[in-house]
């Protein structure tokens, strides 16, 4: 049940923070609606996968590209990330600028 909440929560608290501007780069809100519901599906599975921390890795999305930032423990979770983005219907490509850095 933990879990589904996390992810509930974190889906709705990415497309709350995302406002209804549209971002350079998209011409219509459709597109922004489109991006922001990719996001929210992204960090979703993030949110329910056991290999990848929901709390520690940021999406943004353009155009359907996923850009992921934050922290990795490990180069598995940094890939897993990345695989998990890649997984996510409407995702055209995704960037991995996640920095591996080992848990002190």
């Amino acid at each position: 049940m933990k879990p589904l909440f996390l992810a509930v929560a974190i889906a709705i608290g990415s497309l709350a923070a995302t406002g209804c501007a549209v971002k350079s780069g998209q011409s219509t809100v459709g597109e922004f609606v489109d991006d922001a519901t990719i996001t929210a599906r992204v960090k979703t599975r993030f949110a329910q996968d056991d290999q990848v921390s929901a709390m520690r890795i940021g999406v943004e999305t353009l155009n359907g590209t996923v850009q992921l930032t934050g922290f990795a423990t490990s180069q598995t979770e940094k890939e897993r990330a990345a695989a998990v983005a890649r997984s996510v219907p409407d995702v055209r490509n995704v960037q991995n600028n996640i920095v591996v850095r080992p848990a002190s």
